[in-house]
């Protein structure tokens, strides 16, 4: 299949990644890709949707990986994967003698593994540079959902109507769900048997990178998982912390221990990250030091230093965070081409096992088994939001009143903006259309 026309039906059928930013994909088919890389780390703690899925459809999901490959004229093709999804990589093996150009990357039990950067060093041994993305070393990576989303959109010209997201937690049944989208939160955690400790909160996505939801907000194309957490669950604690108060605890405490940074993976491959010296000076009032500030940019947000490295329990991640949002909206742009160092020898030692984070955060009771359940499940009323990744948002086709079917085009794209069209998940009538969502209703 050409470039062009994989391009066109991804786009229509409205696929972005699914998890994380939610970038359409159409804008990673690039022909400076040599390798492909289907991204099935997963290291978030607690979620199991990727593995699954690759186990379920591992011959489709190896098949679109070929024409993905294709298209691209890319010549090698890897599935990087973790040994102990033993039965997903064992579905994969079966397959393997069909499909010549596909090998087997295996990643470390260690997080972030799934942090593209690190997926990329680890599976073929180039790193990156700091604030480029993987085109610029050949590499274009997806996950196992969105390779998933590709095959269904050229083998039945599918649209992206539902999401796999793990409900867990404080839930009767954890479970992997295919969940239309528009659906809320709280009918998903319904579909789980519902909540078991009724004093606890709703967190959207990961335990490292997700944050605190509210039961009636709704599905998207990232919804990767919904945690049900009691309030004095440690993540939750961090998570409702006032950055103006992490700042004075870092003010208070910070003794410059240095282990934010020895145990970054981004500083480890030589990106120049150093969170101890963005607290030092942060803290301390030092504005002399600017390219402190502005290597803050690089961070990937991951979390570790934060919820792991720091024996304070302080927060560089978020007060990281809160300096990048203001450098942005005051117009600063990336420093251009910083100075890289080697790879650190040190960075096999550094890695954090991911049964060891589990039980730091205190998430053990809730590391079980979450079946994958591929139901139908049928709502009343759908909430569509137009926006559902990077890109421009969609522009609705249908007013107040249409009938529409399952799979309609409700919201196109605009043509010379970045963006995917949206689709009704279900038969229904349009009863509101605004700029930001459409309702429909059965």
């Amino acid at each position: 299949m050409q470039i062009t026309e994989l391009a066109k039906i991804i786009r229509e059928c409205g696929v972005v990644g699914a998890g994380g930013a939610g970038f359409p994909s159409y804008g990673k088919l690039n022909k400076a890709a040599d390798t492909v890389i289907l991204n099935c780390a997963e290291c978030e703690p607690l979620l199991k949707l990727h593995r699954q899925v690759l186990e379920k459809y591992a011959y489709e999901i190896m098949k679109t990986l070929t024409v993905i490959a294709e298209a691209v004229e890319a010549d090698s093709i890897i599935i990087a994967i973790k040994k102990s999804y033993k039965d997903a990589v064992e579905k994969i093996r079966a397959n393997l003698d069909s499909f010549g150009n596909i090998r087997m990357e295996f990643l470390p039990e260690v997080y972030p593994a799934g942090d593209e950067v690190i997926t990329i060093y680890e599976t073929t041994g180039r790193v990156v540079p700091p604030g480029k993305i993987p085109i610029s070393v050949g590499v274009t990576v997806f996950n196992v959902e969105t390779v998933y989303n590709i095959y269904r959109a050229i083998n039945d010209n599918a649209p992206v109507t539902h999401k796999f997201v793990t409900v867990a937690g404080e839930v009767k049944n954890p479970v992997t769900l295919k969940v239309p989208l528009g659906m809320t939160l709280k009918d998903a955690v319904k579909e789980a048997g519902g909540i078991t400790d009724k004093d606890s909160v709703y967190f959207v996505g990961g335990p490292m990178t997700g944050r605190i939801g509210n039961p009636y907000e709704v599905v998207t194309k990232t919804t990767n998982a919904i945690l049900i957490m009691p309030k004095e669950q440690y993540i939750i604690k961090k998570r409702s912390s006032s950055p103006s108060i992490d700042m004075k605890r870092a003010m208070a405490s910070c003794c410059q221990c240095q282990m934010c940074t020895d145990m970054c993976p981004r500083f480890l491959l030589g990106h120049p990250i150093e969170p101890h010296l963005f607290m030092r000076n942060a803290t301390s009032g030092i504005t002399y030091d600017t390219g402190t500030y502005l290597n803050t940019m690089f961070c990937c947000q991951c979390g570790l230093c934060e919820f792991y490295s720091c024996s304070q329990g302080l927060s560089p991640k978020t007060l990281i965070g809160v300096c990048k949002d203001e450098l942005r909206k005051n117009g600063i742009k990336m420093p251009q081409n910083p100075k890289i160092d080697n790879v650190k020898e040190e960075r096999n030692y550094r890695r954090v096992p991911m049964k060891r984070l589990i039980a730091r955060l205190g998430l053990s009771r809730y590391d079980v088994s979450a079946p994958l359940d591929e139901r139908e499940i049928d709502l009343k009323e759908y909430k569509i939001p137009l926006s559902q990744g990077i890109g421009a948002p969609a522009q609705p086709v249908v007013n107040k009143g249409d009938e529409v079917s399952a799979n309609q085009v409700i919201a196109k794209y605009s043509e010379d903006k970045l963006g995917v069209s949206v689709h009704a998940p279900s038969d229904g009538t349009v009863s509101d259309v605004t700029d930001k969502f459409i309702i429909i209703k059965k």
